[in-house]
């Protein structure tokens, strides 16, 4: 990724003047930032969905409150499946997962949006 940014940027910025931070954030930053945010996104999302790593390593547990329906382990996705498959709130568990996927999908879409790697798609 680095080894895509010109070398006469660097050079060029080095000419006018501009130091080690200047030239940080003004070219190394940018660039690496319009390559690494649909990842970021994509990785950011997929992290809410990490099932499999709490509920094999800890099950979610220890409930301290057994009126509580969430461990002190549980993520979203985990203590989601607890409510729906144990304790059968499927309707809290169903407006809970919906609601998920509208904050994410609507942080994913302003995010990308907004960025330079949806503004100049062909650019790099």
């Amino acid at each position: 990724m680095l080894q895509n940014i010109p070398a006469e940027l660097y050079e060029a910025a080095k000419v006018d003047g501009a130091n080690a931070v200047q030239i940080f954030f003004k070219i190394t930053l940018p660039y690496m930032l319009y390559v690494t945010t649909p990842y970021l996104i994509s990785t950011f999302t997929g992290n809410v969905n990490n099932f499999n790593v709490i509920y094999l390593l800890s099950g979610g547990d220890p409930v301290t409150d057994m009126g509580a329906t969430a461990g002190k382990t549980d993520l979203l996705v985990t203590w989601l499946y607890k409510l729906t498959v144990d304790k059968q709130y499927y309707n809290i568990g169903a407006v809970i997962g919906i609601l998920t996927f509208i904050i994410l999908a609507i942080g994913a879409l302003f995010t990308y949006r907004r960025s330079k790697s949806y503004k100049e798609e062909g650019g790099f």
